[in-house]
């Protein structure tokens, strides 16, 4: 026995080390996969947009291709539909948004003649301002405004580039569709492994493409409801601001806080008197609360919500990864993991499902398991 014992302790040791060594290397892949999409980000940002608009646009290729129409003539039918809608809402909302632009370094001296006296009031509170560097504010803001304008013309080229090539790819990804995925799942994985694969990512195509479906018809009505109110509160430009509404809203939680904070800004500047202001604010917040308590739990369900720590942690984390296309890719990435999470069979699967999941869910669903004990004859049975 002493021998054997003896025999036993490196073994474990040599596991234990050897677990170690497996974590270490895995920690050291994802640092390094890591690494090479932040260096590279430019070369994977048109195929991670890629992936996600064909997940989105599968619903509606797939549907044609039932019908009878050709995979290839389906895809094109679809990407054409979608950029002759994209084309007529940007050219609708193109020319006030330039106007506004343009008008940038005047809106802020409204803004710094509206808020004079406050400022004024604060300089008494707090000691004093330096008056040469108030009164170079406006210039400063004049040279921000140019330095912001020749930035975006210097990067339009390359914006043209990346678009035509998420066009390129997205068409491509939706001409092969489901036998192009097969075939793939077929030479990476096992026969029995590849099934579940085509199970899995069928089932992710289809739920991601019912989500977004849904929250494009949400924001659409966040949007059209939007102008109307604006346009009843006589602020200028309602079209735009409508669809800054639908935009922005794609983002959960973020994106409606930066909503209202352009439009108080616009209702300030536009208007003399603060009522308009409040009406402004209050009845976007109203329309708000009603898409997300009201309309958007009862079209879409709890079970694709996300938790709303993990949804602002993930909006950081993709802010500072990749920028903006990061912020605009965490929310379908998050959403594509969770229903992976929910197809997996796993107990690190339904983990992962319960992690990305809203605090609020029920918690009946965990059974605690028996707990058993010793008792004599004339003592009853105690589980929980």
């Amino acid at each position: 026995m002493p021998l054997k014992h003896s025999n036993s302790a490196p073994a474990n040791g040599k596991s234990l080390l050897e677990s170690l060594a497996l974590w270490a290397l895995v920690v050291l892949a994802i640092g390094a996969i890591g690494v090479i999409l932040h260096l590279a980000q430019s070369a994977f940002m048109p195929v991670a947009f890629s992936l996600v608009f064909a997940l989105v646009l599968s619903s509606p290729t797939e549907f044609l291709c039932r019908v009878g129409m050709p995979r290839t003539l389906a895809a094109v039918l679809v990407l054409v539909v979608l950029i002759a809608l994209a084309g007529v809402l940007f050219g609708a909302v193109w020319a006030p948004a330039r106007a506004w632009a343009s008008a940038i370094p005047h809106t802020i001296e409204i803004i710094e003649r509206k808020l004079g006296p406050a400022a004024r009031v604060l300089e008494h509170v707090v000691g004093g301002v330096n008056q040469e560097s108030a009164s170079s504010s406006a210039n400063r803001t004049v040279e921000f405004a140019m330095t912001a304008s020749a930035t975006l013309l210097g990067q339009a080229p390359a914006f043209a580039v990346n678009v035509l090539t998420i066009v390129i790819l997205t068409l491509f990804l939706l001409a092969g569709g489901a036998p192009m995925t097969a075939r793939v799942a077929a030479t990476l994985t096992s026969e029995g492994k590849s099934v579940k694969v085509l199970t899995i990512v069928g089932a992710m195509r289809r739920e991601i493409a019912r989500y977004y479906a849904t929250i494009a018809v949400i924001n659409l009505g966040l949007g059209a409801a939007t102008a109307a109110v604006m346009a009843l509160l006589s602020l200028p430009n309602p079209l735009l601001w409508g669809a800054t509404a639908t935009a922005l809203n794609f983002i959960p939680y973020a994106g409606s806080a930066v909503t209202l904070v352009i439009l108080t800004v616009v209702s300030f500047v536009t208007f003399d008197g603060l009522g308009h202001v409040f009406a402004v604010a209050t009845s976007f917040l109203i329309l708000v609360t009603i898409e997300g308590q009201i309309i958007e739990p009862l079209l879409i369900g709890r079970r694709l919500k996300l938790s709303p720590t993990i949804v602002f942690l993930c909006l950081w984390f993709g802010g500072w990864f990749w920028g903006i296309a990061g912020i605009i890719l965490a929310i379908p990435a998050l959403v594509a993991l969770k229903v992976v999470a929910e197809q997996s069979k796993s107990k690190n699967g339904r983990i992962l499902f319960e992690l990305l999941s809203p605090s609020s869910r029920k918690k009946s669903q965990f059974v605690p398991p028996k707990i058993h004990r010793a008792h004599s004859s004339d003592e009853p049975d105690v589980t929980t």
